[in-house]
Order: structure tokens, then sequence, then C-alpha cells
């Protein structure tokens, strides 16, 4: 009798699994299993702190070339997104000095030029025929999208200011549904302390993911994520780099993402080509006003922009 009241429980349940017993509709429900967080690696504060300190002091100087791609209604997109694809030739070297020059692949059409040396930007639009000039600490945002365009936004993005011993650094786990992430948080001194940066670290591998840079305020002036970190050869490379466990090949990504989200735009870069710590040439990164292009003072008042 157990052995038949058993039989009977398994064929009630094969029938209602299958849909079966009168059409009542039953389903069945798969679930899927959760996907799996890559393995965290365990890494203390100090070690951290030496880690991106010594990739911020082995990177001089950076010669690459980039594909760009904006989002719409950006500053940007204004010159780019008129194209299919802007190919981008970068220069940086500390402590601020830039170099961009965005054209059209093949042709080699010029779409922009950018540089700032840490005090003064200058950007050619030949399109346009304008050549804008000012200063990289102006704040005031131009009801022309095309006069705010910033080519020292990039230099913090691309070479890292190490962390000062004396500033106060505070260190926390972070953990979503996809990453499990290290931070750490630098703060501002003075009367009233403030964040003034997040550098986010990738447990998977230890890679930095992600920066955020901070205003007073808490304003979030820029946020920079950073991704397939492939090695390059670096030459030379400092001792501080060499003494944290680094070698002669350093890493660097060839996917960043920079958002300004007071200044309305978004830009993606993909690395296809880099060298870093050539020597590079001052007069490279001069720019100088084209002949007869219309020069632009951003951030002056209307009667002094057009002298």
């Amino acid at each position: 009798m157990e052995r038949v009241l058993t039989c009977t429980v398994w064929v009630t349940l094969a029938a209602l699994s299958s849909g079966c017993g009168g059409g009542s509709g039953v389903h069945t429900v798969k679930v899927q299993p959760v996907a799996l967080r890559p393995v965290a690696k365990e890494s203390a504060r100090e070690e951290l702190l030496d880690k991106f300190n010594a990739i911020a002091q082995s990177q001089k100087t950076i010669n690459a070339t980039v594909d760009l791609k904006t989002t719409a209604g950006s500053e940007y997109s204004g010159v780019i997104d008129e194209y299919h694809e802007v190919k981008a030739f970068l220069l940086a070297a500390r402590p601020a000095q830039i170099r961009i020059v965005g054209q059209v692949p093949v042709i080699g059409k010029t779409i922009f030029d950018m540089a700032s040396d840490g005090e003064t930007f200058r950007v050619s639009i030949p399109s346009r025929n304008k050549f804008l000039v000012g200063a990289v600490n102006v704040d005031r945002v131009s009801d022309k999208p095309i006069e705010n365009l910033r080519p020292q936004h990039l230099v913090e993005a691309l070479l890292w200011q190490e962390i000062r011993k004396e500033e106060v650094v505070l260190f926390e786990e972070f953990n979503d549904e996809k990453a499990r992430y290290y931070v750490l948080t630098v703060l501002r001194g003075g009367y009233r302390s403030e964040i003034l940066r997040k550098i986010w670290f990738d447990r998977s591998d230890l890679t930095v993911a992600r920066i955020e840079y901070f205003g007073p305020k808490g304003l979030l002036l820029s946020d920079v994520s950073y991704a397939d970190w492939q090695p390059v050869t670096a030459s030379p490379v400092s001792a501080s780099f060499v003494s944290a466990g680094g070698d002669a090949t350093a890493s660097y990504p060839r996917t960043i993402r920079l958002q300004r989200p007071h200044d309305d735009y978004r830009l993606d870069m993909v690395v296809t080509k880099i060298s870093l710590n050539e020597e590079i040439s001052a007069d490279r990164f001069t720019l100088e006003q084209p002949t007869g292009a219309e020069l632009v003072r951003v951030g002056a008042t209307s009667d002094e922009k057009h002298p």
C-alpha cells in the first residue's frame, strides 16, 4: 500500500509539472543562477596608497592616439558628432601641459586643435574659423556651447596627482551586485574638511577603476572611469614604481570615460596607441592663432572678446 501511495504521489507531481491534470495551466519557473562576482583580492590602505602614488609618479609624459566619442548635446558634440568617427592625437606632460588634435580619419581633416599649459587654454576650431583663448580657472559658462571646451579637464584624468603625506585619507569597502571595491577618500583640509578625491580600486585585480574629483561644498567636478588595463613599455620608470613592485612594463587603461556633470558633457576615449615617458619638446604644446581666425576671449565681457 505504501509503495502504491508513493507512486501515486510521483505521478501526480509529474502531471502537475508537465501542465497536465485537466489543463490547469501550471507553469514551470526557471530560476537563473545569480552571477558570481569575481574573487576579491585583499589589500590594506597603505598598500593602495603606495600603488596609486607609484603609478602617478612613474608617468611623466603621454603620447597617445585615441578614438573619441561624445554624448549628444554636450559641448564637444558640436564639433565631433557631425562626423562618424574622430581620431585624436594627444600629448600630455607634467605638471599640466596638454595638446589634443582631433581629425577625421583617412582624409586627415582637422576638426579641433586644443592646448593648455595649466594657466591658459587655447582652442582652434577651423570649421568655425574661431580661436578661443581663456584662463583655465574661468568658471563662467558661456551661452555658446563651443566656448565651454576645456582641454585642461583631461589633464587630471590622464596624469594623476599623487596623494600627499599630509592629506587625510579614509579607507572603506564598497560592494554592489557586479563588483567589489576598495575606496580611498582624500580630504581637503581647512576650517571644515571636505572631499577632494575618491579613488576606487577594483578588488578583482586591484586596478584603479574610477576617480571622482570634488570642488568646494561637495560639488562633483569630474567623474572618470578606467577599464581594460594593458601593459605598455614606460621608459625611464621611476624608482618609486620599481620599489612598489613594478617593473619596466607599466600598465595603462585603454578605455577612459570622462564625465563633467556641471559642464554638461561626457567624453569617451579608446586608446589605440600609447607611449609613456618619451621626451616631448615644448614647442609641440604651442598653439598659435591661425591666420584669419576670429579671436574669442572666453570669460571676458562682450567688449573684451574681440579686440
